[in-house]
């Protein structure tokens, strides 16, 4: 490790998450953790832990993420969430994946190929959120009979996906009987996989009668969705809204708090690279932070190419907050009053700042922000505490 800049993945954690989440939510027969962006940024690694927690089936975007997968594991199946071009469906048949058929005209497309081996897919239903999908029930009982025809495609599953929480707004409801409605021509019942969710659907509404998969994203990572509601006036502010929302918009039950101990399994460090003294009236970095008073400027190797800004605001040192003062594309600058060696370890989040309070500071969610913190961060992966550094 050239820069000391690392993202400390715990396997062990991605494992216990998954379990955890089984345990509570024993009713699935499919859970497709949604590993893509190379698994949330926690590395393609990671996904050995959540299919040791239980995770039985993988879904990812694009036909190179399920190749980077296929070094890893050569075996569990792995849904393609977007339309891969039929122009590379031989690696498609190479590496078992499994297809998503959005349209009418994709699958036309695919039933002309003359395929050497067998094939399955997916058929996906926009019930609301207008981006992909079969949009009508006779759309969607051409696909099924045109699928049931073909000897070497099976029709494996079909699913939908959620565009709000529906914890206050119609919008949830609307799409669970738009659903319904476009797939009534058909039978259920006779498709293996039926699955119309994300993490919020699993922690915050009961389950669908007609679904035994769910899709696990960000909860498996260690965010539990539950939402507490403080004694505070404004909570009780925001409670009163909600209910007024919910009665308005005749909403379906949603629990927003659940006994979920899920904990993150990715921290980000850095190290001491640079000290210098700096005395009252200094300027520090592009930034120009004037110095307050005596002290140090602590340069460490990690900037915004890696997804790291002075809008962080801190970092921990011995467990001690330190300001961020100044950022640049490869280095960010911190103030302290005493001198620290160089080689020091700073940590960005992880132990003492969490990634939920970085996320306030950045007025942003969890997806974002771990999405951000780019690939040329070497990623330790680290499993009873084993080790390994891994370069993506």
């Amino acid at each position: 490790m050239q820069r000391k800049t690392f993202a400390l993945i715990d396997g062990d954690q991605l494992k216990e998450n998954v379990e955890q989440i089984k345990n509570k939510y024993p009713d699935y027969q499919y859970y497709i953790g949604v590993v893509k962006n190379n698994a949330y940024h926690h590395g393609i690694k990671s996904i050995l832990n959540l299919i040791e927690g239980g995770i039985n089936y993988l879904a990812v975007s694009s036909l190179e993420e399920v190749l980077q997968i296929r070094k890893y594991h050569s075996s569990i199946p792995i849904l393609c969430l977007e339309p891969i071009p039929l122009e590379f469906i031989d690696d498609v048949l190479n590496a078992n994946i499994t297809l998503t058929v959005e349209s009418l005209e994709y699958l036309e497309n695919l039933l002309k190929i003359d395929l050497y081996t067998n094939l399955k897919v997916h058929l996906k239903i926009d019930s609301g959120m207008h981006r992909l999908g079969l949009t009508s029930k006779e759309e969607c009982e051409e696909a099924v009979k045109k699928l049931k025809k073909h000897s070497k495609i099976k029709l494996e599953g079909i699913y939908s996906h959620f565009a709000t929480l529906g914890i206050t707004d119609p919008h949830w409801d609307h799409q669970v009987a738009s659903f319904l409605e476009i797939t009534s021509k058909i039978d259920l019942k006779e498709i293996p996989i039926v699955h119309f969710g994300r993490s919020a659907t699993l922690v915050e509404h009961p389950k669908l009668s007609f679904c035994n998969g769910i899709r696990l994203g960000i909860v498996m990572y260690g965010f539990s969705q539950s939402r507490k509601d403080n004694p505070g006036f404004r909570s009780r502010l925001r409670i009163l809204k909600r209910k007024y929302l919910q009665k308005k918009n005749q909403c379906s039950i949603t629990f927003l708090e659940n006994d979920l101990h899920l904990k993150t399994a990715f921290s980000l460090y850095s190290s001491i690279m640079s000290v210098r003294k700096v005395t009252k009236g200094d300027v520090v970095g592009y930034n120009t932070f004037v110095v307050k008073e005596d002290g140090y400027i602590y340069t460490l190797p990690i900037g915004y190419a890696d997804g790291v800004t002075q809008s962080f605001k801190e970092v921990s040192i011995d467990h001690q907050r330190y300001p961020i003062v100044s950022d640049a594309m490869d280095m960010i600058m911190i103030f302290g009053k005493d001198r620290k060696p160089i080689g020091t370890q700073v940590e960005i989040f992880g132990e003492d700042i969490s990634i939920s309070e970085v996320c306030r500071n950045l007025n942003q969610n969890a997806y974002h922000l771990l999405n951000q913190i780019s690939n040329r961060v070497v990623r330790v992966h680290k499993t009873k505490n084993e080790k390994e550094e891994i370069y993506y």
